[in-house]
């Protein structure tokens, strides 16, 4: 009976230690940023890894007032491309944690 509460207290130190190097790992990805690029970096979108938009870019040449819905093409693009980024990275680095796990 005894070894059973033995292995139960490793088992949890094993899950504490998973939880804490999960959640140093998703700090250290929050701090990281992101640069999503349209066409040619006409428009760039930066954004932290907890998916907030820090920065946008637009470079002056591509704003023109007869073609609005290019600019807004270009920003949606940059954006989409920048969270895409973030994702992929978030599942890589947090990945290795939750694979497995039911609702992951």
């Amino acid at each position: 009976m005894m070894r059973g509460m033995g292995n139960m207290q490793g088992m949890m130190k094993q899950v504490q230690k998973m939880q804490k190097d999960m959640e140093k790992a998703q700090s250290e990805l929050n701090e990281r940023e992101f640069v999503g690029e349209a066409t040619n970096q006409l428009v760039t979108a930066t954004f932290t890894g907890d998916r907030k938009l820090k920065d946008i870019s637009i470079k002056e040449d591509v704003v023109d007032p007869e073609d609005v819905e290019m600019l807004q093409d270009l920003v949606i693009m940059a954006v989409n491309d920048g969270l895409a980024k973030v994702e992929k990275e978030t599942e890589s680095t947090m990945g290795k944690y939750t694979k497995g796990l039911p609702g992951f």
